[in-house]
């Protein structure tokens, strides 16, 4: 592909991955733009951008993100930003000529009991999970933006849905980020404190798919070679396993031999979350780390990210 690309939320892991993957293609120009450069919250500059830098392609990756405890706890700011930066940065791409747009969002957009694995035809078929109704509202509202800019408009607005997510740059903040990095946060620092346990939130018998980031930056790539792309489709592993058993996996890579102890009284979130991504494999693409794979290389990641003073958190 020989175009200039927008980024946005560069600096995230979704983000930085596909930027990293597309700088690797040849006549690819990536353009990027920090928070502090470029408030994605505010109409106006997100207008000026547009008009000044009139990039041929978009990958929206920028959104305010975060786990169980950061999601109920934040719901309104969590509902508004990303409301907000959908509709700034979608409508100011129509509007500059931006003939193809791709839009991430995020399986739980899903119903709560939505029979398993999920499929897209399962959206807006019954109830949110209630801790991230929020964050859930905001995305279906981007999904469906795209989707009727491209029905009215006749541009390649789509959005991809990507399950659990984890790898290189992933926040490991021990309140506000996802499970699988605040889990191997709590296990390394268990480990090197000596600690004798680990308390864990909920049961441990909640099902997650999980997939590694770069898994997902060739699905995004994938997409963007296709013509006639889906308006959304699921981007998932198909590996799926407890909660119980992924803080287990994680205890076995870090190396921790203190004790996990799970904590009944705190919220499991959904009882299972596996996407239906027969769509998206249906057109050629298919992930290519596996989950154990997956844990070694980020232990990695977060290791060297420790020592050198980027971890995010």
């Amino acid at each position: 592909m020989s175009e200039r690309i927008y980024v946005a939320g560069h600096q995230g892991m979704v983000g930085s991955a596909v930027s990293r993957h597309l700088q690797l293609e040849p006549e690819t120009e990536v353009i990027t733009r920090t928070r502090a450069e470029l408030d994605l919250c505010d109409g106006s500059a997100v207008n000026e951008f547009f008009a000044r830098e009139k990039p041929d392609l978009v990958v929206m990756a920028a959104a305010r993100v975060g786990g169980i405890h950061a999601n109920d706890a934040h719901s309104g700011e969590f509902i508004y930003e990303n409301l907000a930066i959908s509709l700034n940065v979608t409508h100011a791409a129509w509007r500059h000529g931006v003939a193809r747009f791709l839009n991430l969002g995020s399986s739980c957009i899903y119903p709560r009991e939505a029979s398993q694995p999920m499929s897209e035809d399962a959206l807006l078929t019954g109830p949110l999970e209630p801790t991230n109704e929020a964050y859930a509202v905001a995305k279906i509202a981007a999904l469906k933006l795209c989707s009727h800019y491209r029905k009215q408009y006749g541009v390649i607005f789509h959005s991809a849905m990507p399950t659990n997510l984890y790898g290189t740059g992933d926040n490991y903040h021990p309140v506000n980020s996802h499970v699988l990095p605040a889990l191997l946060h709590r296990i390394h620092e268990a480990k090197e404190r000596n600690a004798a346990e680990v308390v864990i939130w909920g049961t441990g018998n909640p099902l997650r798919e999980f997939m590694h980031v770069d898994d997902l930056a060739f699905a995004i790539l994938h997409l963007l070679q296709l013509d006639d792309p889906p308006d959304w489709v699921n981007v998932g592993s198909g590996i799926e396993v407890s909660i119980r058993e992924l803080a287990e996996r994680i205890k076995e890579t870090v190396g921790y031999e203190g004790e996990l102890l799970f904590d009944s009284a705190k919220p499991d979130g959904s009882p299972r979350k596996l996407m239906d991504s027969s769509l998206l494999r249906s057109t050629g693409w298919k992930p290519r780390i596996s989950l154990e794979d997956g844990l070694a290389s980020t232990y990695a990641d977060f290791q060297r990210e420790l020592a050198e003073g980027t971890l995010r958190k």
